[in-house]
């Protein structure tokens, strides 16, 4: 039997001034204002970006032709505290259809004192992505806190 490789989670952090309730709004509800622009999967210009509150709701983008692709599924939705979903997409940078070959992204809010709140996103069970999963490591491998969590911020 292969010996299946682990690839290490990649963990970024960023301290915002404001409250866990209001950084998960402002995670899930407007994710146009901080998720980076060349993440994009489909391929016509984006026109939007939302996430379906709630276990088993998907988050996903859509093009100006109505066209619509999911990133995910979201696993644990625990506002003002946690959000967990699926990746989906491969070693090429594509959409995949489904969760079998997804790993993971868990955002966590956490609360530094009344006005400041530490925002911890991970990037784990990278080695379902199978083949290639190396390199989606090594692109998400650098310093904290990393453009998504940086925009993030500046949104805030």
């Amino acid at each position: 039997m292969p010996e299946e490789r682990t690839i290490p989670d990649v963990r970024k952090s960023v301290t915002v001034a404001a409250t866990p309730e209001h950084c998960f709004e402002v995670f899930t509800e407007r994710p146009k204002d901080w998720w980076p622009p060349t993440h994009v999967l489909l391929k016509k210009q984006r026109a939007g970006l939302a996430f379906e509150p709630g276990v088993g709701g998907r988050y996903y983008e859509w093009d100006v032709e109505g066209n619509s692709i999911d990133w995910g599924q979201v696993l644990e939705w625990e506002p003002g505290r946690r959000l967990v979903m699926t990746w989906r997409i491969d070693a090429n940078w594509q959409s995949i259809p489904d969760d079998e070959r997804a790993s993971r992204i868990e955002v966590d809010f956490i609360r530094v004192d009344e006005r400041h709140t530490r925002v911890e996103l991970a990037h784990v069970m990278l080695e379902r992505h199978g083949e290639g999963a190396e390199r989606i490591f090594q692109a998400l491998d650098g310093p904290s806190p990393g453009e998504t969590l940086e925009r993030f911020a500046k949104a805030i």
